[in-house]
């Protein structure tokens, strides 16, 4: 099998655990006697696990072939939803989650240095949409059973048992992903030019796109997490409907991905981005907005929409910004970076909607939104100047 078609395989699977955790924690909670908020807390746990392993894995494919490490993180991932099923207590089910996002991290960190490197404008998309669909199908999958009268336990047992055989797969065809391994990718002859660029390289262009990052997918995990309790309790939702639009939410990253990552071969990957960056801030605005349940579900979707191309295309042109020799530790750095935001933004609005009402999803996505907007407009004119300079350079030699 194609390591193209494993690594939208990985993030297909990956993601059914990831979308279904916002609807499952209003149960997961009376279970374990917490509040809401607690989220937030076992978020912090699992980032730090997620972060530890995403900065490691550049250095862990130097030794590993990427089939080897995404095995390694489904087994893990596997592992942890067995454990949060028959956890005894909060506590074994922060271990879980531990264990989860030191799988999560591996598996994110290896599917994306490989495609950093082998994978096309409309792969990469396609392979994060992967992750889209998986993400429309977790909320979906889990509605079902709930509703079927299985407990949250049966959840997580049911998709562990799922990633344990998916891990037996990617172990099997783990040669499928045989290819020049990042570090070796380029001759030492033409390496040394590259480092001199690197030197040069305006730290505007390291932090600001780790900083963009970090908020980006902090805001995607936020709205995913957040969406169901925010249409519920904060804009007066049925259960059945706020699923709905949660799935909703996850098609548009499925179908953004897709559509406008075939438009991103056409009109540019800088112009699609700037314009995706624009439309985020109005979608959370139609959250913010007081306003009936469906002008809300409207802008969920539309933040889902805009947000689909941003990340891929941002890790696809990463070798733009830092040079080919840094592009593989470039990217594993950006992976730790959305593991950050991911869960540290999701925990910080968990703490707002505890101290206030679940309504405060909304200004607390507007925020990070424009500031996200910021940082793009200041990281294009950074990367815009080391570009120049690297032609003067050029052109005096």
């Amino acid at each position: 099998m194609p390591a193209f078609r494993l690594a939208c395989l990985a993030y297909f699977s990956v993601a059914l655990p990831s979308s279904a955790l916002g609807l499952l924690w209003p149960s997961i909670r009376v279970s374990f006697h917490q509040p809401v908020a607690a989220l937030g807390i076992l978020l912090a746990f699992g980032i730090t696990a997620t972060v530890i392993a995403s900065a490691a894995s550049g250095r862990l494919l130097t030794r590993l072939s990427a089939g080897s490490l995404l095995a390694a993180g489904t087994a893990l991932t596997a592992v942890a939803l067995a454990a949060e099923a028959v956890a005894p207590s909060l506590r074994v089910f922060a271990c879980g989650m531990v264990v989860f996002g030191l799988g999560f991290g591996a598996v994110d960190a290896a599917v994306n240095i490989h495609a950093a490197h082998h994978f096309s404008a409309r792969q990469i998309n396609w392979m994060h949409a992967s992750y889209g669909a998986g993400a429309t199908v977790g909320p979906l999958l889990a509605t079902l059973m709930l509703s079927n009268a299985l407990t949250w336990q049966w959840v997580d047992g049911i998709l562990g048992g799922a990633q344990a055989v998916l891990a037996l797969v990617f172990w099997m065809t783990s040669r499928a992903w045989a290819a020049p391994r990042p570090a070796a990718a380029s001759a030492p002859g033409p390496a040394e030019p590259a480092r001199r660029g690197n030197r040069r390289r305006p730290r505007m262009a390291v932090w600001g796109a780790l900083a963009f990052i970090a908020v980006e997918n902090g805001l995607e995990s936020g709205a995913g997490i957040w969406g169901y309790v925010f249409l519920t309790e904060g804009r007066g939702l049925t259960h059945a409907a706020a699923g709905a639009a949660l799935s909703a939410y996850w098609a548009m990253m499925f179908l953004g991905r897709v559509v406008l990552g075939a438009v991103a071969g056409r009109v540019g990957p800088s112009r699609l981005l700037a314009v995706a960056v624009a439309v985020v801030s109005v979608g959370c605005a139609l959250m913010t907005v007081p306003g009936p349940g469906l002008l809300a579900v409207a802008g969920l979707t539309v933040v889902g929409l805009a947000a689909a191309p941003i990340f891929p295309l941002f890790t696809l042109t990463t070798a733009e910004r830092v040079g080919a020799n840094g592009a593989t530790r470039m990217v594993g750095l950006q992976v730790a970076a959305s593991a950050v935001g991911s869960a540290a933004l999701p925990a910080g609005i968990g703490l707002a909607i505890g101290a206030f009402t679940a309504a405060a999803l909304g200004p607390c996505l507007l925020l990070p939104s424009l500031t996200m907007y910021v940082l793009y407009r200041l990281l294009t004119g950074a990367t815009g100047e080391q570009v120049r300079a690297e032609q003067t350079v050029k052109k005096a030699s």
